[in-house]
C-alpha cells in the first residue's frame, strides 16, 4: 500500500471518532492527530484494529482502533456479548466474571465492560479490586459463569494494558470462538453500537468469597506437607513487582506452611508505573534485582517473583558456590515435573493414565523424562490456552499432573484453566523444602536431573520491530526462513523441517508427511543430527519476531556442569551466526 493510500484509510477511520458517540477528550486527541503535518501517530492509531492474539487483545493506551481505550475495550465487550447471547440463548441467564490487574486504566476498563456485560442482559461477577489472572479463570468455573475477562497485558512495559477472554471452561478462548468474536467486533463500526450504560442490578462485587475457597484448591496441590513441616523455617523471599500476586502468594505461602516468608516492602505496593523496575517481567533479571539483595541479606534459600497478572513466575537460588543465580522458564518446569512425577511414583498414585503437557518451544528435555517414567507428553502451541484445550479433551479419561512453557508459565491443577503463579510459587517453594530435606538444594536437584536426562540449554531471542514497517518486516522474515530453509545449522545437518502453517513436515530425505494439530499456526521449527531444535515465530501479542534455540552437550556429573554450559553457550553462537541474528 502506498503512503497516500495509507495516509487516506487511516484519516477516514479517524474521522469516524469525530462524532458525538466519543468523549471530547477523545475527539480533541483525534483532531490533534488529523491536523498533525506528522502522520506517524494518525498512523500507529489507526492503521489497523486491535484483533484477538495468543494472549487475548493488547496493545498501547492511548486514543485509535489500535490503542487499548473504552472504546475499543467497548467493541470487544459488546462483540462479546452479542456472541454469547447467541450461544448461550436458551440459557434462562448468562453470566460472566470481570478482573483485572494493577495496570494504569485496568479499572476503568473492567468497570466499563462490567457496565456493557450488565446493559446487555449479562450478569457480571465483578472483582472488587485486583487479582491474579487464575484467579479469575478459577471464578468461570466456581460460579458456573459462561465466560470472563481480564483486564491486563501480563509482563508487558507500563504503556500496554490488555484484554483476555476465557469460556466456560475456565480456558481463553479458542476457535471457534475466538473467531467468532472476533465477527462479532467486527460487525460494530461506531461507539454509538456500544451499550455503555449499565445496569447495575446485574453487576455483583465479589472478593473473598472467591478469594478462600480458590486458596483452599491451590493447598490442595500441595504433594509433600511433611517436608514443609520439616523446612517451615526456610527463608524465602518473595516480590509481586507491584502486581496482584501481593494480594494472595503471600498468605498462600502461610497457608501451606511457610513460616518466614520475606517481601520486598519497596515492590509490595500496587502501581501501574512499575517504578522500580524497568520492566515488570520475571524474565528479566532486573526485574528480580531488590528481591536477589534482599535474600543476600537475609541469607534466604530461595526467591520468587510474579509478573503483574501472578500468572509467571522467577525463581532465583544459590549455586554450588553460593552465588544467586536465577532459574530459567525451562528448568522450573523440568523441576516441577520431576518433582510431581517422583512424588506420585512414591506414593503409588500413578494409574498409567497420567500426562503432561508442553508448549512446542518447550525443552525437549521434558519429553525425555515422560518417556523413562511412561507417562504420556503431548506438545501444543505456544499460550496456554492450548494446554487447557489439552486438559478439557482428557478431562474424565486421563489423569493431568502438570503442564508447562518456556516463558515462566507452569500449571499444576486442573481447577484453574491458565498459568498459575500462586500454585506454581507454592509448590516451588515445596520443592525446595523436599529437596532440603533429602540432603540438596534446589540447585543440586536441577543438577542431578540434567545427569539422569542429559543436559540442554536454551536461549531465546526476540527481535523487536515495532510499527506497520516493522509488522511487514517480520512478514518477510517468516516468508523468507519459509522458502529457503536452512539445511544445516551450526555445521549440523538439519533432519527434519517442520512447518505449522501447511501441517507439513520434511524429513532430510525428502519425505513429507502431516503434523497432527489442531488449527495452523505460523511457526517453523528446524531439528538437527546433533539434537539442536530452533523455532521460529512472529508474537501474537509484541511487535517482534522470536527465535527459540534448544542445544545439546554433556554432563556425566555435577561437576561437569560449567563445561557443558562452555560447550552448549559455544553452541549456540554458532546457531544464531547460522541464522544470521
Amino acid at each position: 500500500m502506498e503512503n497516500q493510500d495509507l495516509i487516506k484509510l487511516v484519516t477516514e477511520k479517524a474521522e469516524k471518532w469525530l462524532t458525538p458517540a466519543y468523549d471530547a477528550e477523545t475527539q480533541a486527541e483525534v483532531k490533534r492527530m488529523l491536523e498533525n503535518e506528522d502522520k506517524t501517530d494518525l498512523i500507529e492509531a489507526f492503521y489497523k484494529d486491535l484483533e484477538f492474539g495468543t494472549g487475548g487483545l493488547r496493545g498501547i493506551m492511548g486514543v485509535g482502533t489500535n490503542r487499548m481505550n473504552i472504546y475499543t475495550v467497548g467493541a470487544a465487550t459488546q462483540g462479546l456479548s452479542n456472541y454469547l447471547i447467541k450461544n448461550f440463548k436458551n440459557l434462562a441467564q448468562i453470566s460472566v466474571v470481570v478482573g483485572h490487574d494493577v495496570r494504569n486504566n485496568s479499572r476503568l476498563f473492567s468497570e466499563t465492560a462490567a457496565n456493557i456485560f450488565s446493559a446487555n442482559g449479562i450478569k457480571v461477577y465483578l472483582f472488587d479490586g485486583m487479582r491474579p489472572t487464575p484467579e479469575m479463570s478459577y471464578a468461570i468455573r466456581y460460579l458456573g459463569c459462561q465466560s470472563g475477562i481480564i483486564l491486563t497485558a501480563s509482563h508487558n512495559p507500563k504503556e500496554y494494558n490488555g484484554y483476555k477472554a476465557y469460556w466456560d471452561d475456565g480456558a481463553q478462548v479458542l476457535a471457534p470462538h475466538d473467531k467468532g468474536i472476533i465477527a462479532e467486533v467486527e460487525k460494530i463500526k461506531d461507539a454509538s453500537e456500544i451499550k455503555f450504560q449499565g445496569n447495575p442490578a446485574l453487576i455483583e462485587v465479589v472478593g473473598e468469597n472467591i478469594d478462600k475457597p480458590y486458596l483452599d484448591a491451590v493447598k490442595s496441590v500441595s504433594i509433600d506437607p511433611e517436608a514443609i513441616e520439616h523446612q517451615k523455617d526456610m527463608k524465602i523471599v518473595y516480590t509481586p513487582i507491584h502486581g496482584t500476586g501481593m494480594t494472595l502468594i503471600p498468605r498462600a505461602l502461610k497457608m501451606w506452611g511457610f513460616e518466614k516468608v520475606y517481601t520486598v516492602e519497596e515492590q509490595m505496593t500496587p502501581d501501574g508505573n512499575f517504578p522500580t523496575v524497568v520492566s515488570p517481567n520475571p524474565e528479566n533479571a532486573e526485574a528480580m534485582t531488590m528481591a536477589v539483595d534482599l535474600a543476600k541479606k537475609i541469607d534466604a534459600d530461595l526467591v520468587m517473583a510474579s509478573d503483574p497478572d501472578a500468572d509467571r513466575v522467577g525463581i532465583a537460588c544459590k549455586n554450588d558456590a553460593g552465588e544467586w543465580v536465577l532459574v530459567n522458564g525451562n528448568q522450573t518446569c523440568l523441576l516441577y515435573l520431576y518433582y510431581i512425577i517422583t512424588q506420585y511414583k512414591k506414593l503409588g498414585k500413578m494409574t498409567g493414565k497420567e500426562f503432561v503437557v508442553k508448549t512446542i518451544v518447550t525443552t525437549e528435555l521434558i519429553k525425555k523424562i515422560a518417556d523413562k517414567n511412561s507417562i504420556e507428553m503431548m506438545d501444543c502451541y505456544t499460550g496456554f490456552k492450548w494446554i487447557a484445550r489439552e486438559i478439557r479433551l482428557n478431562e474424565g479419561k486421563k489423569v493431568y499432573i502438570g503442564g508447562g512453557e518456556e516463558s515462566y508459565g507452569f500449571l499444576a491443577e486442573e481447577f484453574a484453566r491458565d498459568k498459575d503463579a500462586v500454585s506454581a510459587c507454592c509448590l516451588i517453594a515445596e520443592i525446595a523444602a523436599w529437596a532440603k530435606d533429602n540432603g540438596k538444594t534446589l540447585y543440586e536437584l536441577l543438577l542431578d536431573i540434567y545427569v539422569e536426562y542429559g543436559f540442554s540449554k536454551e536461549k531465546g531471542i526476540s527481535v523487536v520491530k515495532p510499527g506497520k514497517s516493522g509488522a511487514d518486516e517480520i512478514k518477510q522474515m517468516m516468508v523468507n526462513f519459509r522458502n529457503n530453509p536452512p539445511k544445516e545449522i551450526a555445521g549440523s545437518k538439519v533432519v527434519l523441517c517442520k512447518d505449522f502453517q501447511t501441517l507439513k513436515q520434511t524429513d532430510d530425505k525428502g519425505q513429507i508427511s502431516e503434523i497432527d494439530m489442531p488449527d495452523k499456526s505460523d511457526v517453523l521449527q528446524y531439528f538437527t543430527a546433533d539434537g539442536t531444535k530452533v523455532s521460529i515465530r512472529p508474537s501474537g501479542t509484541e511487535p517482534k519476531i522470536k527465535f527459540y534455540i534448544e542445544v545439546r552437550a554433556d554432563m556425566k556429573c555435577r561437576g561437569c556442569f560449567a563445561n557443558a554450559e562452555a560447550e552448549a553457550d559455544k553452541k549456540i553462537k554458532s546457531v544464531m551466526e547460522s541464522l544470521g541474528i
